[in-house]
């Protein structure tokens, strides 16, 4: 039995999920199942998911958006974003196989999955609750303080940073594997992680300092623009740890494959938030969570994605 299983690509929470649906497809379901993983990422626009990725005997999504392929047997997601085509959600309401779960109100897929496999399948998953907490922290944005998750001192934070940065595609599968049965203190202090590490913890302190020099805090919100340093992903808590009283960050980058404008709200100051992120990124093609999102352009579209940025920044200031 070949699985194929895929995973939202570049994301902590994408492969914790990943190796968690494996140990317990192993353990519940068929010991001598084959693995294998493949990223998958937001494409430009509401694209839906190419068909050729399912190539397993069985298919396997998890912290991802859902599609109506009758090639896919098992998924598990919780972004209020899901159902980006036509005809999702009432495809997906009327699948009977029992493998099939969404909840837009739990903070990760990996805990949830694993409560699922533990409530509908008898699994045990006390062995990786390392891994499960660490999922809920860091998707969740459950945090002490901004100031620990900009430190990135914590195995698992090491991880994720590592996961987000990488271009290398076997990287990602060779961590969900490890985190099967490794600790994240191992696969962190491994040259797996430690190698890429070093020169990453030097971008994160420039894209510090970028984000101390480009922001500018008004009414509740603070927004910078990094296209022409050609940076589309960071540490989105810096802003934070800067502005500890903003409601809302707001961003637009440009790297060499997307331009890209990212929507945050203070995971400090939850009560602060009026809008529901993923429904204004959605508008431009992007989703997310209410309190999180993100809306992907061509890499030659940054002024459209500037322009996005612009119309979104007067709608969380209050100015329209």
């Amino acid at each position: 039995m070949r699985v194929q299983v895929l995973f939202h690509d570049n994301c902590f929470d994408g492969a914790a999920s990943a190796a968690v649906f494996t140990r317990f497809y192993r353990e519940r379901v068929r010991a001598d199942a084959t693995f294998s993983y493949r990223g998958l990422a937001h494409k430009p626009g509401a694209e839906g998911i190419d068909p050729a990725v399912f190539t397993g005997d069985e298919n396997v999504i998890v912290d991802f958006r859902y599609s109506q392929d009758a090639r896919l047997t098992w998924w598990f997601d919780h972004h209020a974003s899901a159902f980006q085509q036509p005809g999702d959600e009432p495809h997906f309401q009327r699948d009977t196989s029992g493998r099939k779960f969404h909840d837009p109100h739990r903070k990760s897929c990996t805990l949830y999955l694993a409560d699922v496999a533990r409530e509908r399948f008898g699994w045990d998953s006390s062995p990786l609750k390392d891994l499960l907490h660490w999922a809920e922290i860091i998707d969740g944005a459950q945090f002490p303080s901004p100031q620990m998750a900009v430190a990135l001192e914590e195995p698992a934070l090491r991880i994720m940073t590592v996961l987000e940065a990488t271009k290398d595609d076997t990287l990602i599968p060779e961590v969900i594997r490890r985190m099967q049965t490794d600790s994240l203190a191992d696969i962190a202090r491994s040259p797996l992680i430690a190698a890429p590490l070093e020169p990453l913890l030097f971008k994160h302190q420039r894209n510090i300092d970028l984000v101390r020099e480009k922001a500018r805090y008004e009414n509740g919100v603070v927004s910078f623009d990094l296209v022409d340093e050609g940076v589309d992903s960071l540490n989105k808590f810096i802003a934070y740890a800067l502005y500890p009283d903003a409601r809302y960050t707001l961003w637009v980058g440009k790297g060499a494959s997307r331009a890209k404008v990212s929507l945050g709200s203070n995971p400090w100051r939850p009560e602060t938030r009026k809008h529901d992120l993923a429904a204004i990124a959605g508008r431009y093609g992007g989703g997310g969570h209410p309190v999180v999102a993100a809306a992907s352009f061509k890499a030659d579209q940054s002024d459209k994605a500037r322009a996005a940025y612009q119309e979104i920044l007067a709608e969380l200031s209050g100015a329209r």
